[in-house]
Order: structure tokens, then sequence, then C-alpha cells
């Protein structure tokens, strides 16, 4: 199988509900968005320490979740082809919660800002996490620009997913940090 078509030389793409539409459309850049998210997830998996090892199947659960969030940022509500996808599992968020909370517990407090950065992989995960809040961002335009259409209750469970994963990538980097001896940096004026 090829992996090029030609089909999208002149600016348009198909949806997965089969529309054809500029490749500017909002719904391309949201799950565009998504899909440099998951890489930069990959990235962070890949680049985990030893001792973090612990947190790979979280990372790729969450990489499933973002595929599946794709798959509704593909589709067009009401289309025939919405009616086939999986709604977004609430518990997938509720997942996310506990994994917080497990290494929060384990963290000192926050008494400011901190810089991101850090090890390679805490810095991973900050980057994930800025990426994280503008495909949040994104999917909250197009759920407005979208309401009272089918789906929307995939739409909503997808940004209360984006939003924990977001929360979850900032505590993973402080996470990593603290195993790999990373001190974390306040932000002073």
């Amino acid at each position: 199988m090829k992996i090029y078509t030609g089909s999208g030389d002149r600016g348009k793409t198909s949806l997965f509900s089969g529309e054809r539409v500029a490749k500017d459309h909002e719904r391309i850049e949201a799950y565009g968005d998504l899909d440099e998210l998951n890489s930069v997830i990959g990235a962070l998996a890949a680049s985990l320490p030893h001792p973090a090892e612990g947190v790979r199947p979280e990372l790729e659960a969450a990489q499933a979740v973002l595929f599946e969030i794709g798959a509704w940022l593909a589709t067009s509500p009401g289309s025939a082809a919405a009616g086939l996808l999986p709604p977004v599992d609430p518990q997938a968020a509720a997942a996310l919660e506990r994994s917080i909370d497990r290494m929060d517990a384990a963290l000192p407090s926050l008494g400011g800002f901190i810089l991101p950065g850090g090890s390679p992989a805490g810095s991973w995960a900050h980057l994930a996490r800025t990426v994280c809040r503008r495909v949040e961002r994104r999917v909250v335009r197009l759920a407005a620009a979208q309401a009272a259409t089918p789906g929307d209750e995939s739409m909503q469970r997808s940004i209360v997913y984006l939003n924990r994963l977001s929360d979850y990538l900032f505590v993973l980097a402080r996470h990593l940090n603290r195993i790999q001896g990373s001190a974390e940096r306040l932000w002073k004026r």
C-alpha cells in the first residue's frame, strides 16, 4: 500500500465521515495538534529513565485515548460515521486523577511557579503539557462551534480528559525530575 495518494495536493483532505475539507479546517487543526501531542508523549515515553518505567503503561493508555478523541475530531457530528465511534470513556479521566494523586503524594508542595525543564524526561513531560493545553483550547473552540449537535457528550468528555491529561503531565514532570535528582527551579522576578 502506498503512503501517498496525491488526493491532498490541492489543499483538501477527507474527514473520517467522508467530507472533503480544507487542510486548515478547524477539525484538521484540532486533530493535527492532537497528533502532535501523541507524538510528544511518545518521545516522553522513549526518554523515560529506568526508575520511571512504571509510568510507561499510563502514557501508552493516554496515547490510546488520544486516538479515540482523534476519531471524534475527524468526524462530522451527526454523520453516519459518528454512530460507529465508541464514546470517550469518563473512566479514562478518573484513571489520570488516581495517577496524579499517587505521584503528588510523594512530591513537595509547590510554593510558586516552576521553570519548565529539569531532566530530559521531565522536560519532555513539560513540553507535552504545553501541547496538551493547546489541543484543549482547539477542542474547546471546536465544541463551541458545534454546540448542541450529536457527539457533544464525547466532545465534553474529551475536553475533561485533555484538561486532566495536562495536569497529569505537569505532575509527571515534577515526579520524573524528583526521581532523577533534578531540582525544581522556582521562577523569580
